[in-house]
């Protein structure tokens, strides 16, 4: 009793310095640290029984998936995958972690987000960012010179995740690369025809996919008086466009990192600028931004472009938009990002027109020219430009859809079921002929189930047919096929029976 008096009176003092350090705005890291020793001295409390009692949540920012989710999910993968193969890739899989000096000083700002590991074995890993730094890493490792991939797998970020939003810790991305030394611009334009064709596939709503260069930022920036060592720090604070107002970011700009008022005021005319081939033409003619032979090269592949983008029939989407930054550091040439600009999901009261969703971006990429040659011990480059799509985002915009809809968690075809007691044996032997023939088919796990709870499972399953034994069919060798839709049943002969069931489900 003592021993519980004092966990007791340690939850309540170290209570007291978690509610502290939020009052004071503490870091949130020191925070983390101090909820953590809570959340321990809470599971040594353990039960009155003196069992161990689990705290029954999924770590921050991550998240468990339903039956119903995970059917969403899939069919969102599905037409993600049918469109990289579509266009030609081929697929590979890297391991969940890398070595830490792997990841280290790719990402900007950003790098404070990487999941770093306890040393194990003598080596310090970090669990992967996103899948382009490995996907670089495997180039550079196996001597590849090109490629056309696709990557389908999760990656960690220690941000602060915003859950309703789509943004967790935990999170899958699907990435399409082309890797390989080709003409200007080609491969780039393929990148932007694959999420237009995606997004519109998805049927999420209204989107415009916004491009920029690197080099067109980089000179942008030496234009506008930003001195070289602050050109990454500033473009990342340009890249906060999308969440806060120009005046915040001026603010950043000037009262954090130190850039002139002056700079800072030159910047936001441009970044305020958007358009297509033609704002490429007229910022080619600009008295300033002509003067840096970086901005002209950006621009003069931005019309090239956009001449790509007018033949593969997506230039209706796409937005040349000087404050797209994009804050990691490998980019070195075009950037883009798909931004939703109208979710239409009914309101959860049904009244009212349809709300938009804020999602933020739902899909971004670039060329990163020089990231191979950052690992490939002789400095070899392999020219590199892809695209991530944004999987968890644009999922919670399909389950909010969705959600008031019916949605099929398996795909089995027939259920096999009977119209008397004492027929487990034969409910058997037929559901092993249709598992050897290929048919999805399953029975209850009952020995005398009554037929109407078989025909209600499959009402609720969304099961499309019903084959019922009874003891007269054993008899004269039948089965009857029932449509569950429909009700309507038909006598099939056993033999008949899987060519039967493959033409009715053919027609579903």
């Amino acid at each position: 009793m003592a021993d519980k008096t004092e966990a007791l009176e340690a939850i309540k003092i170290q209570g007291e310095v978690v509610r502290k350090l939020k009052s004071e705005k503490a870091s949130k890291d020191q925070i983390d640290v101090e909820v953590a020793k809570l959340l321990e001295l809470k599971l040594r409390l353990g039960g009155d029984d003196g069992k161990h009692q689990f705290v029954l949540k999924t770590p921050k920012g991550t998240r468990d998936y339903s039956p119903k989710q995970m059917a969403i999910r899939d069919k969102v993968f599905n037409t993600i995958v049918g469109c990289f193969k579509r266009h030609g890739a081929e697929t590979i899989d890297t391991p969940v972690f890398e070595l830490k000096e792997t990841l280290t000083g790719k990402y900007g700002e950003d790098s404070k987000l990487i999941y770093d590991l306890k040393d194990q074995g003598g080596e310090l890993l970090s669990l992967r960012y996103d899948l382009t730094v490995p996907f670089a890493r495997y180039l550079a490792m196996n001597k590849i010179s090109n490629i056309k991939r696709y990557h389908i797998a999760k990656v960690y970020r220690r941000d602060n995740p915003a859950m309703t939003r789509g943004r967790y810790r935990e999170f899958y991305q699907c990435d399409f690369d082309i890797a390989g030394q080709y003409d200007p611009m080609i491969p780039d334009a393929e990148c932007l025809r694959i999420v237009h064709e995606i997004l519109s596939e998805l049927d999420l709503g209204d989107f415009h996919i916004k491009v920029n260069d690197r080099r067109i930022l980089d000179g942008m920036f030496a234009v506008c008086g930003v001195p070289d060592d602050k050109f990454r720090t500033i473009c990342s604070t340009v890249d906060k466009l999308d969440k806060m107002c120009w005046e915040d970011v001026k603010k950043e700009m000037v009262k954090e990192k130190g850039l002139s008022e002056e700079a800072a005021d030159q910047i936001g005319e441009y970044v305020s600028m958007q358009g297509g081939m033609d704002l490429a033409v007229h910022l080619l003619e600009d008295s300033k931004l002509s003067q840096s032979k970086q901005a002209c090269a950006g621009l003069s592949d931005m019309k090239q472009l956009f001449s790509y983008l007018q033949l593969f029939q997506v230039t209706d989407k796409v937005v040349f938009d000087l404050s797209l930054a994009r804050g990691l550091d490998y980019y070195t040439g075009i950037i883009y990002e798909a931004v939703l600009t109208q979710g239409g999901v009914v309101p959860p009261t049904g009244d009212g027109p349809k709300a938009e969703v804020s999602v933020g971006s739902v899909a971004g990429g670039g060329r990163y020219d020089g990231l191979v040659g950052m690992f490939d011990p002789k400095g070899r480059t392999v020219p590199c430009v892809g695209v991530s799509i944004g999987i968890e985002r644009i999922f919670s915009i399909m389950e909010q859809k969705v959600e008031a809809e019916k949605v099929r968690t398996t795909e089995i075809q027939v259920m096999v079921a009977s119209a008397q007691k004492n027929l487990l044996e034969e409910r058997l032997k037929l559901l092993t002929e249709l598992w050897n023939a290929g048919i999805k088919a399953e029975a209850m796990y009952k020995k005398n189930p009554k037929l109407l709870s078989q025909l209600q499972h499959c009402e609720e399953s969304g099961i499309p047919l019903v084959a019922i034994l009874g003891e007269q069919e054993l008899k004269d060798g039948m089965v009857k096929l029932r449509t569950v839709a429909t009700r309507e049943e038909v006598d099939v002969c056993r033999v008949d029976l899987i060519e039967e069931i493959r033409k009715k489900t053919s027609e579903v």
